[in-house]
């Protein structure tokens, strides 16, 4: 007899298991099916470290480095804001029981040549270097305005009208500097490109109020990250949705995907039919519904001392402005080391990424890999950025997006966010509201 399910699930991608999850707490009954013997995807955690050499094709060092378990390598290391949507996904569905995290040391953002702490507080924009003094007293009162602003009571509007007047007009308003325009643009407000500054400043400014939540949680950054890497995100969902029913096959073949009249009916995986209603699934399964739309590169770098000008932090963020490196959109490099249980004791992970504009994506990553010097070790990946064709509302297909070059998770949970909403239809209002919008005192594992 052919096994029926509400939800099949391909691959075991971040994003995949926090969707499946969710669908097993709204009752569904959900089958997983990943290619891999392992969790993650594309978003995996790597371990032991030889691993990671063997999968680059790069040839081991002579002496290694450390035991190979201290070792979790990240494929896509993404920070967490500590107010931020994932955290409230976590608090939810009560993931926090099964992943422990701590908080990243710094938040930089590189100008002029220099790495430069970002300022998130009244009294950090007070000693802040990246800007002159007059420029401090106006960036203090934007921080102001961002923090009692609430788009339900347009007294605190100023009256300026959020959806109307662009993020220009606003800094203009509060008379900022370009130097304190683009640290706060990308820095705080996390834009990748300047695109932002000509459209309605209520996203932006949302953006810079829940910057400064996530600060006040912690002194030192707004970030968390989990301990042992990300894989252990997929993993912490896995066994959520085990709790509810949920059943996972890994090493399988995705021979197949069976329609019927334009829907999904099936999927045949060695030789057996499991019936379904919906499908979620990572875009390397569905190639046929997806298109490419860009390129990222990766560099994963490995240090053995602290990136300099960070104050010998363990694990940091740096952002580098288009502007400052020439390009159209922001360079990344997100820092961690033994201080999060993924690296040898005395040995940095530091993984450069950014959306890839030329035929030589590592030459553009250049700058951010001399703040890096000296390199021990590089491991470089270059892929394609897929999007679904459609919504899926048709065929009962969500595909999910590829994981963009930003190493923070606010985009994701953009993504996660719209597949719920299209997977569940008239359900989206009651989960929705409850996780995305409540949840306002919950921190979640920091």
């Amino acid at each position: 007899r052919m096994q029926e399910y509400d939800i099949i699930v391909l691959g075991t991608g971040i994003k995949e298991c926090i969707l499946s999850g969710l669908m097993s707490l709204n009752g569904k009954k959900v089958l997983h099916i990943d290619r891999n013997s392992y969790y993650g995807g594309e978003s995996a955690s790597i371990s032991p470290l030889e691993q990671l050499y063997k999968r680059f094709k790069v040839p081991r060092p002579a002496e290694p480095l450390g035991r190979g378990k201290e070792w979790n390598i990240d494929l896509i290391p993404k920070f967490f804001l500590a107010s931020g949507e994932l955290v409230k996904i976590l608090v939810h569905t009560e993931v926090t029981r099964y992943v422990d995290f701590k908080v990243i040391q710094g938040s930089y953002v590189y100008k002029g040549g220099k790495v430069h702490k970002v300022p998130g507080t009244e009294e950090e924009a007070h000693a802040s270097d990246l800007m002159g003094m007059f420029d401090r007293r106006r960036f203090r009162k934007l921080l102001l305005f961002a923090l009692n602003f609430d788009v339900r009571n347009p007294g605190t509007y100023q009256d300026m009208d959020p959806n109307s007047m662009s993020v220009r007009d606003l800094f203009s308003h509060f008379d900022l500097g370009l130097d304190a325009m683009e640290f706060t643009g990308h820095a705080i407000a996390l834009h990748s490109s300047d695109s932002y500054l000509d459209q309605p400043f209520l996203e932006t400014i949302n953006r810079i109020k829940l910057y400064s939540e996530s600060l006040s949680r912690h002194s030192a950054s707004p970030y968390i990250y989990p301990v042992y890497g990300m894989g252990e995100l997929p993993q912490g969902f896995a066994r959520l949705n085990a709790e509810y029913g949920g059943t996972f096959l890994l090493n399988r073949a995705v021979n197949e995907v069976v329609m019927d009249n334009g829907r999904v009916k099936a999927v045949r995986s060695d030789g057996k039919l499991f019936l379904c209603k919906q499908l979620i699934c990572d875009p390397k399964y569905v190639p046929n519904r997806v298109r490419k739309v860009g390129r990222v590169i990766r560099v994963i770098c490995l240090l053995n001392h602290p990136v300099k000008n960070t104050h010998e932090a363990q694990s940091c963020q740096i952002i580098i402005p288009h502007t400052q490196a020439n390009r159209k959109s922001d360079i990344y490099i997100s820092v961690v080391s033994g201080a999060h249980n993924v690296a040898a004791d005395g040995v940095y992970i530091a993984t450069v990424s950014t959306a890839a504009e030329t035929g030589n994506p590592e030459r553009e990553v250049q700058p951010a890999l001399e703040l890096l010097e000296p390199i021990m070790q590089k491991f470089v990946s270059v892929r394609h950025l897929l999007v679904p064709n459609d919504d899926g509302k048709r065929s009962q297909i969500f595909v999910s997006r590829s994981y963009d070059a930003t190493n923070h998770f606010e985009a994701e949970c953009e993504d996660i966010k719209d597949m719920y909403r299209r997977i569940t239809g008239a359900e989206t209002a009651t989960l929705i509201n409850v996780m995305f919008f409540s949840c306002a005192s919950g921190g979640g594992g920091d």
